[in-house]
């Protein structure tokens, strides 16, 4: 009996351990959208403003980055996220830095997982590094954000090649915000990163289901 009782302890205590790591988990990834919200909320005052290259031209200055003065800085837009936890990284401007690193926010919640945010006067680019545990969850991410991609133009706000160094990336100009709500925007930015990895542990599942399925299909000639 005691061994028993111990033996039903130690699955106590396991669960326990599993049920606070997932509850860990959960409270990080709000925390980290949290932070991309409030980031976006206040780097998302866009207004028109035509180009100063190209006469009768209005292309997105985050794009062009041909002006620096057109290029915000998003340095304070960490102060105001009062409250993130130690495994969040907010990294903005830098003091004699050069232009390509003043008009942009980096948020890592850990090294796979990362959002990049780039502000300019009239548009803002968010790009993402979404979490690829294995090489199979590489090859899954890699095919699904491809597919969404050659979609770029149903989304609207999707950019069809991604930063370099990120696995998608979105492009919101002062038109966007013109015709959509803003908050409506910064939603489907946040969900899209939130459901983003549950399609992927999905997909991941389904693709190991299979796969045991068709190797005790496959082993069964041999018994």
């Amino acid at each position: 009996m005691s061994g028993a009782s111990q033996e039903d302890e130690k699955r106590l205590d396991q669960a326990a351990n599993i049920n606070l790591k997932f509850k860990s988990q959960a409270n990080t990834l709000r925390l980290y959208l949290t932070c991309i919200r409030h980031t976006l909320e206040a780097a998302m005052c866009l207004q028109n403003f035509p180009c100063q290259e190209v006469e009768r031209h209005n292309k997105p200055e985050v794009e062009l980055m041909t002006s620096p003065e057109l290029l915000l800085n998003p340095g304070s837009l960490g102060a105001l996220v009062e409250v993130l936890p130690c495994d969040l990284e907010v990294t903005g401007f830098i003091p004699g830095s050069s232009l390509l690193q003043k008009c942009r926010i980096l948020i890592c919640r850990n090294e796979a997982e990362k959002c990049f945010i780039e502000t300019s006067i009239n548009s803002i680019r968010v790009s993402m590094k979404v979490k690829q545990a294995d090489e199979l969850e590489n090859i899954l991410a890699k095919k699904f954000l491809r597919f969404l991609s050659m979609r770029a133009e149903a989304f609207q706000v999707l950019r069809r090649k991604p930063v370099q160094g990120y696995d998608i990336s979105f492009l919101i100009t002062n038109y966007h915000c013109e015709d959509m709500h803003k908050h409506k925007l910064i939603d489907f930015i946040v969900q899209f990163m939130e459901d983003i990895d549950k399609e992927i542990s999905e997909l991941k599942l389904s693709v190991n289901t299979r796969g045991r399925l068709v190797a005790t299909e496959f082993l069964k000639q041999f018994i």
